[in-house]
Parts: C-alpha cells; structure tokens; sequence
C-alpha cells in the first residue's frame, strides 16, 4: 500500500501497527490527545484516524470511554490494511497461512468460473500478466514480480463474474503484493509454478474448466507447501 505520508496515514498506521503488534493490547484505550502517540497530529487528524479503526472493526469508541481495542475475532480481516499491518507485524507467516488455506479452498472454483466467463479483455489482461511473470522469474523477490503475481490473481478472481469472489481477489493480491521486501519470496520463482501461471491463463482463454481448476489447485497446493516449510 505504501509508506504513509500525510499525519493522519501516519498515525493510523502507528496505531494499526500497535494494536497487531500487542504494543496496544486488548482492551487498552487509545488516547487522541497528541502526546499520545509518536505522531503528533492535532485533535481532529487524531479523531478522523481512530474512525477508521473503529470502521475496521479494530477499537469500539464510546463517549467519556474513548477508543478501546477490540479483540481480533472483531476486525475486520479482509481489510487491506490490516492484511498490511499483520505482514509487517510480529508474525507475517500467519497471515501468509491463513491465505494459503483461503485460496485452497476457493480458488480452483474460481478458476472454472472464470474459464467459463471471463470476457476478451479479461483473459488478455491474465495472460499478460502470466507472460510478465516469466520476463521476471529470475527476479521473484523483486516489485515487478509482485505486482504481475498480484494482477494475476486478482484478475483471475475477478474473471469469476461473482463480485463476492472478486471482493477476495483484492484480498488475495494485497498479500501477495505484501510478501516482496520482507524475505517471504525466493529470489528466482520456480519454474513449475510460472508454467503453471501460464496453463491457467490459456485453459481460462480456451475455457477449458477442468483444465484451469487442476492448474489453479496446482498452483495454490505448492504455494501452501512452500509457506509450511518456511513456517519450520
């Protein structure tokens, strides 16, 4: 997503990034007062970022109380930021986990919907994106890489013709985006998975149902391995 710029982005993320991390623990209230934080940002910048917090799921805010934190069961985890967050925080692999189990279950049931409905521009955008994933295999830890992956998916996801799937595609794509920078991806990409990219997006043009299911679960079966070995 970006490194925060302006006071308010600094200051949710500081309070986001507190409260995965424990630094604000369940229960604990956040004060909007400028010396309550690292950031000093005036009353109203305070306000407007423990609003987004509390759309998040993350505090519940009441009058005379303030802010408190909410336990994790509450938040909201498809939010971007907070997939963000827990990527930056004291335990990405979990995050990382749980993604894995969510595309197993999901994503070769995406696969035949979008092979039976993706539209011309979706399976020519899927495969430009799978075509970049091969111009940039040997540099798998790097930002091109992450972002064709990301696009990849998310595409896919969208290509569905379910907006509740595709809902996940952004969901799935933020964490991919997330993995690059922190050591969570190989410097060069195994060339099985990126041929693998390749069949999905020609099954998905060909709209051969059977065919993108078996590349999307092969696909989503290594990756869930390799995150069980590197969680060892």
């Amino acid at each position: 997503m970006g490194k925060p710029t302006s006071l308010h982005q600094r200051l949710l993320d500081e309070w986001g990034m507190g409260i995965v991390a424990g630094t604000y623990p369940v229960g604990s209230r956040i004060s909007v007062d400028a010396g309550g934080s690292g950031v000093q940002a005036s009353r109203t910048i305070s306000r407007e970022a423990v609003r987004v917090l509390e759309a998040m799921g993350m505090v519940n805010v009441k009058r005379r109380v303030g802010a408190t934190v909410n336990p994790p069961d509450m938040w909201h985890v498809f939010d971007p930021r907070l997939i963000e967050w827990r990527l930056r925080g004291p335990e990405p692999m979990q995050q990382l986990v749980w993604l894995a189990e969510l595309r197993v279950a999901v994503e070769p049931s995406v696969a035949v919907l979008a092979a039976t409905r993706a539209t011309p521009e979706q399976w020519t955008a899927l495969t430009k994106a799978a075509l970049g994933l091969v111009a940039h295999s040997r540099e798998a830890d790097g930002d091109p890489y992450s972002q064709f992956d990301a696009s990849f998916h998310q595409i896919l996801f969208g290509a569905s013709g379910n907006p509740m799937f595709a809902a996940l595609g952004s969901v799935v794509a933020e964490t991919l985006r997330g993995r690059a920078g922190r050591g969570l991806v190989p410097p060069v990409a195994n060339p099985l998975v990126v041929r693998q990219h390749v069949d999905l997006a020609g099954a998905v043009q060909a709209g051969d149902a059977a065919t993108a299911a078996a590349a999307a679960r092969a696909i989503v079966e290594e990756s869930e391995a390799a995150i069980d070995v590197a969680c060892l």
